[in-house]
């Protein structure tokens, strides 16, 4: 199994003056599980846009009754009825770009003032925007460093951590989702298709936007 591109004491230090998000997926548990054992106060959000599924909430209370930490759900202004309301039906389905920096980005730059750094948990080998990315970097679009301590990891690594610390994950990994997010977004993977296949399927779009290095307009996407 590979290890994290920062030590443990490096990630100690760091998490002083850090922001943790995590989407639920494997990474961000394994990433939980390590924080929770170096330094569990550590302020953890995840972004709730209004269309996660059922799963991916239902993991945060078993996180809580494992680790103790309550993941903090940073949500949009404006709840789903009243996002639609305002666009005239569900925007995901005609400009998914937009609706996640509505729904992602703007509230995470909310989320993340006063802090130094944020710390997310994606993997070099994910997606193409990913593999450009530095362990720790400067984040244009938050405006602050953001650090990627599983960068290195591949997938073999990140289950292989899951199983030896029986880490507590998303069922939906169990039923072909190998990435999750949005369920009007996200669709189980068949055999030899890449692991985000299932992401924004049919279309060019593999990124929210929340890590992405290029920025439009501010925007990140």
């Amino acid at each position: 199994m590979g290890t994290p591109a920062l030590t443990a004491d490096q990630i100690a230090a760091a998490s002083r003056q850090l922001d943790g998000a995590t989407a639920f997926g494997a990474e961000g548990c394994c990433l939980i599980h390590m924080l929770a054992e170096i330094e569990p106060n550590l302020r953890i959000f995840n972004l709730d846009t209004g269309y996660q599924f059922e799963e991916t909430l239902a993991l945060r209370e078993r996180i809580k009754q494992r680790y103790g930490i309550e993941v903090e759900l940073v949500r949009p202004e404006l709840t789903v009825a009243e996002y639609e309301e305002e666009h005239g039906g569900p925007l995901y389905r005609i400009r998914p770009d937009q609706c996640c920096h509505d729904r992602k980005l703007v509230p995470l730059r909310r989320a993340v003032v006063g802090y130094d750094a944020w710390v997310s948990a994606i993997r070099r080998d994910q997606t193409a925007h990913r593999g450009a990315a530095g362990v720790v970097q400067w984040d244009a679009k938050f405006n602050l460093v953001k650090v990627n301590p599983l960068l290195a990891w591949t997938k073999k690594d990140v289950w292989g951590f899951v199983l030896t610390h029986d880490v507590p994950y998303n069922p939906l990994h169990d039923q072909g989702y190998p990435s999750i997010g949005c369920w009007p977004c996200t669709r189980p993977v068949g055999e030899g298709e890449d692991e985000r296949a299932g992401r924004w399927a049919g279309t060019a779009k593999k990124e929210c936007g929340l890590h992405v290095i290029e920025v439009r307009d501010g925007g990140g996407i």
